[in-house]
């Protein structure tokens, strides 16, 4: 089959479209065509190792995992002896957060993992797109009880993360507060959004209005700049480390921080299932690329501009 393979970390051109065996599925596992699968800022990031903390999960010299990707969408070709919970021929979607490998033709997974039936009104592109950013915002936004009584600033909410944060937040019935450029005011809009904040035009740090929650999801902000938004309970978040890894250590000394190690679970799936199907979570694809193109895809993503997801045609 093929996959994209890197077995150095460093620049997109360390990625390579190589041919390998195609995987058998254990007892407990499901062989999965894929159809669709994104390139995300975790991918990005995985490849380069940018912060030299995420080798002690990825390998401290070299990526013991060679193949990328963690979303994707496509159909059951095979499943072992011991699967309960599907069958051949059924259309999932969902999240390889343990090896990654959605970069591919093929990729085996425990039919426990982070899997469920595609939504049926999405699209294999549009399943594939509503896994990373939607459980990345939940594992945050799950922290809170969320009523229409909450008031979320959401700094970057035409990226997958924010995006999702938006739609999750309006969801549970919050006030949203959505920054973003010029040309995604009406997105955000349109998801939702009860304002919006053009941080071309305007510092969002310098309104005088109070947030319970503030949340980061770009990373391009930092705590110490948007404390001064929070209410006297209010807390901020971010998905990045921060300057020095500030993020990870500050809440340490103060209850307005956190950053929780995010996880994700079969019933997180289920959920965006769910929403997709009643209209409340939609797929935002900024473009989509080819297998073969994966390392233009990761170039792009790396300019920090995509709008929602980045698409990965494999079929």
């Amino acid at each position: 089959m093929k996959a994209i393979i890197n077995t150095e970390y460093g620049s997109a051109d360390v990625l390579k479209l190589q041919e390998i065996e195609k995987p058998k599925p254990k007892a407990n596992e499901v062989l999965v065509k894929i159809y669709a699968t994104t390139v995300n800022r975790t991918d990005t990031g995985l490849r380069s190792a940018e912060y030299f903390i995420s080798r002690l999960f990825t390998g401290l010299f070299k990526p013991k995992f060679h193949t990328l990707g963690s979303e994707f969408a496509g159909i059951i070709e095979q499943i072992g002896e011991n699967v309960k919970s599907f069958k051949v021929g059924d259309e999932i979607f969902g999240l390889s957060t343990s090896k990654f490998g959605t970069h591919a033709e093929y990729v085996t997974l425990p039919e426990s993992t982070s899997i469920a039936l595609k939504p049926r009104n999405f699209t294999f592109y549009e399943a594939a797109c509503i896994c990373e950013g939607p459980y990345l915002a939940l594992n945050y936004l799950a922290k809170f009880k969320i009523d229409k009584e909450t008031k979320i600033l959401i700094n970057g909410t035409s990226g997958s993360i924010g995006s999702s944060g938006l739609q999750l937040a309006k969801y549970f019935g919050a006030e949203v507060t959505a920054v973003t450029d010029t040309k995604n005011l009406a997105l955000a809009k349109t998801l939702g959004a009860d304002f919006v904040v053009d941080y071309t035009k305007e510092d969002f740090t310098a309104t005088e209005k109070k947030f319970d929650l503030v949340f980061d999801a770009v990373g391009k902000s930092s705590f110490f700049k948007c404390k001064k938004l929070l209410n006297e309970n209010g807390t901020y978040f971010s998905t990045e480390l921060g300057y020095l890894s500030q993020n990870v250590y500050l809440p340490l000394f103060t209850k307005k921080i956190i950053f929780p190690i995010p996880k994700d679970t079969k019933e997180q799936i289920e959920f965006f299932k769910e929403l997709a199907e009643k209209g409340s979570l939609h797929a935002i694809i900024d473009r989509t690329y080819a297998l073969e193109e994966v390392a233009e895809a990761h170039r792009y993503v790396e300019k920090g501009m995509k709008v929602g997801s980045v698409s990965i045609k494999v079929v």
